[in-house]
């Protein structure tokens, strides 16, 4: 008789945001859950159904609604179940280009990214990272790069026109190099600790290589 191939442990489940809504009838949290396909983050929302929904809408963004008697430890544990079709349903959503904005002048584009540069650095700032400062160009195939030794960072302006989550990943995957110069084992092992789903993050940013300079 075959034993059942057992999940492996949930290594974090982290509660982004969350509210309830009508007298405690409606529920929704963002969540991030490790999974056997890697750390995966999604909305869940308690109301009143009778089964458990997944879905991956058109930015790659995962949603599960479930019956309001549902436990959390399920609904993450679901997520666990399912990981490998909903990575496979993120990759197929990002390989259809998502719209981007019309690029904004230079000075919005400075406010927007260095907005996102200061929503960012206190993740990293424990670390002993300076501020850096930030300097902005058009790129063909980077979204940025980290000039450690001079301690700036460069930013593509196509970033601008992205979501503020994908500014976010980039940013501080620039920010990490300050600390590990190449992508070796420790500068992934940053990443994972500093945000733990830079992966789902990455994967959606191809989604909007539209945006970029040609």
């Amino acid at each position: 008789m075959q034993r059942r191939k057992e999940l492996p442990p949930m290594v974090k489940t982290v509660i982004i945001k969350g509210r309830i809504q009508d007298g405690g009838e409606h529920m929704e949290q963002q969540r991030i859950v490790e999974t056997p396909a890697g750390v995966l983050t999604y909305t869940l929302k308690k109301k009143k159904v009778k089964n458990l929904n997944l879905r991956v809408d058109q930015n790659g963004t995962i949603s599960l609604s479930v019956p309001m008697r549902c436990t959390l430890d399920r609904a993450d544990r679901f997520i666990q179940e399912k990981s490998l079709w909903l990575t496979q349903a993120i990759r197929r959503q990002q390989e259809r280009q998502q719209p981007v904005p019309p690029p904004p002048d230079r000075e919005t584009c400075k406010a927007i990214l260095l907005a996102g540069l200061k929503r960012t650095y206190p993740v990293i700032a424990p670390l002993g990272v300076d501020f850096p400062a930030l300097k902005l160009r058009a790129m063909t195939s980077q979204w940025g790069n980290c000039h450690w030794m001079q301690g700036y960072i460069t930013l593509n302006t196509a970033l601008a026109r992205c979501p503020e989550r994908l500014q976010d990943y980039v940013t501080l995957h620039e920010l990490v190099h300050f600390l590990h110069h190449d992508h070796g084992p420790r500068f992934y092992g940053k990443m994972d600790l500093l945000m733990p789903d830079w992966r789902q993050r990455r994967q959606e940013l191809k989604g909007y290589s539209a945006a970029l300079e040609r």
